[in-house]
């Protein structure tokens, strides 16, 4: 099934969410991560001004990768391996989008901003990650302010095969599907899918539509006892493709490797990529972007 974002019903959307305007990788080692993220088509753009942080883009997907070692989401890391430790939000109003999931209990985020460079509100997401919220990204880039571009670099390369952001898969705890719903539903406004519309290649979990009807968030249980290790996390990030046998080619002709998919489903509708670095997965779905 694909997503027809003409036929998509209104729904409230109390923060105006317009979409992911980044996703972050916390590391200790960035060089590895990097070379996984350019087999995959993404390419180092910009160096941050005080940070050990770098910021890839292909078309209009942002990735950064943190691995600033007095960041805690970095320096918490597994060895040094990459979790996925951010995802902010395009929003009407940051400010205003932040002061209301406070009131609704979340907890706030605190910035490490310097002086001179910009405070983007957040909130605590899952495992220690953030969520945060970014307005004004119709006037100018937020990267712009706190970001140095890379000399000769191309600042806008292309999409491989026309691909975008599709949405995250969250792991949860045994039985926590409801209270993580409840947390989606009232702090941004996503709204369930019935789980005869599914998307992508792997079927299990709740899976929600964002207000925005821009992007879609997984939430996956343990399977069983042998597989809940406690811990709560973002898993992986979706990306849609009008086209996945022509993503999955061009993709597979730069060495990114894939899972079989007689394991899974029809490579039409999705492919899962290998998870790379102990902990970086990345699923490719059918969407009409």
């Amino acid at each position: 099934m694909t997503i027809d974002r003409e036929s998509l019903p209104k729904q409230p959307n109390p923060l105006g969410l317009d979409g992911i305007e980044f996703v972050e990788y916390a590391t200790l080692r960035p060089q590895a991560l990097g070379q996984v993220l350019e087999a995959m088509g993404f390419s180092p753009v910009a160096r941050h001004r005080s940070r050990e942080v770098m910021l890839y883009r292909q078309g209009g997907m942002n990735l950064v990768v943190n691995a600033h070692p007095d960041d805690a989401r970095a320096s918490a890391t597994e060895g040094g391996s990459p979790v996925l430790s951010a995802v902010a939000f395009r929003v009407q109003d940051a400010r205003l989008a932040h002061a209301r999931c406070i009131e609704l209990g979340a907890w706030e985020a605190p910035s490490h901003a310097r002086a001179m460079e910009l405070n983007i509100p957040a909130i605590h997401g899952p495992g220690g990650s953030h969520f945060f919220f970014v307005d004004r990204y119709s006037d100018f880039p937020i990267y712009d302010i706190d970001f140095l571009p890379i000399p000769t670099v191309d600042p806008h390369p292309p999409a491989i095969a026309g691909t975008a952001f599709f949405g995250v898969v969250q792991y949860i705890g045994l039985a926590r599907s409801a209270e993580w719903l409840t947390f989606y539903e009232r702090m941004f406004g996503f709204s369930e899918i019935p789980d005869d519309q599914r998307f992508g290649v792997m079927p299990a979990g709740k899976l929600m539509r964002s207000p925005c009807g821009r992007f879609m968030w997984q939430l996956v249980e343990p399977v069983g006892l042998d597989d809940d290790d406690g811990r709560e996390r973002m898993q992986r990030v979706g990306i849609g493709a009008p086209d996945v046998a022509a993503a999955v080619a061009a993709l597979r002709g730069r060495g990114v490797q894939f899972v079989d998919s007689a394991r899974l489903h029809p490579d039409d509708r999705g492919a899962l990529m290998l998870t790379q670095l102990s902990s970086v997965a990345f699923e490719l779905v059918h969407a009409d972007l």
